[in-house]
């Protein structure tokens, strides 16, 4: 991590009554807490998946978050965008969400990045953080995400959904990454497709999960496996991805 994860500045008293809840939970603790302030986490996408992921990562009290989302907001976002209001119809949704996150925790740092990710901005974005969601609906842009945060060695939560799944995998360094499980974004893959905002919610809301298990080495990430769960009958898989010698991201020629 970029900052001293240990150290990450002493926790004022606003924010030991804040946190008092989560710093009771095993393993986490004041320690915890402190990992969680001193660190830097890029949200790529601030949509249905992405939008819950940085509420939880900014209640959670990460000390810097880097929403990177470019257009404005559309009346058939809401159903999913929870960051968002009706008010603000046709103004930029990374503003927007930057807006309710800070009111959220005023103790976080909400920068702003009116960008997706591109081959020319990937390693940029995710260079000042300590760590990345990725939940972007198109496979290029997770896939650039995967590469750039790879070749820094930053740890990468990828979160995705579709109609009724939600899907998970973490991507540490040295371990196999999503490149492994995709090496070419799949044919046909449409930049629309069937969302419930809850099942969007619900990978989001794991994601952060998952980030902040990683910051703090608090429980077992998903390191190298990808978690399934078809919401409509409740039934969850885990599988291990193993890592691909000819993986042009990881493998050991990359």
């Amino acid at each position: 991590m970029h900052g001293d994860a240990r150290g990450g500045g002493g926790l004022t008293p606003d924010e030991l009554d804040r946190y008092s809840w989560q710093r009771s939970v095993a393993g986490f603790g004041d320690d915890g807490q402190r990992r969680l302030k001193a660190a830097a986490v890029l949200v790529s996408r601030v949509g249905g998946v992405g939008g819950a992921a940085a509420t939880y990562l900014a209640a959670a009290g990460v000390g810097r978050i880097v929403l990177a989302h470019a257009g404005n907001l559309r009346r058939n976002d809401l159903n999913r965008q929870t960051l968002m209001s009706t008010s603000g119809i046709g103004r930029p949704r990374v503003e927007q969400a930057a807006e309710r996150l800070r009111d959220l925790n005023p103790h976080v740092v909400v920068e702003t990045v009116p960008e997706n990710a591109t081959a020319d901005n990937a390693a940029r974005l995710v260079a000042g953080c300590d760590l990345v969601v990725s939940a972007a609906p198109l496979f290029a842009e997770r896939l650039l995400l995967n590469a750039a945060a790879v070749r820094q060695g930053r740890p990468l939560v990828d979160a995705a959904m579709y109609d009724a799944e939600a899907r998970l995998m973490s991507v540490l360094p040295g371990g196999p990454c999503l490149a492994c499980l995709y090496p070419a974004p799949p044919p046909h893959w449409r930049r629309e497709f069937p969302v419930l905002g809850a099942v969007a919610g619900t990978a989001g809301t794991l994601a952060a999960l998952e980030a902040i298990k990683i910051l703090t080495g608090c429980g077992t990430p998903l390191a190298g496996r990808l978690w399934t769960c078809d919401t409509a009958t409740m039934t969850c898989r885990t599988l291990t991805i193993p890592a691909r010698r000819e993986c042009p991201v990881c493998g050991p020629r990359a």
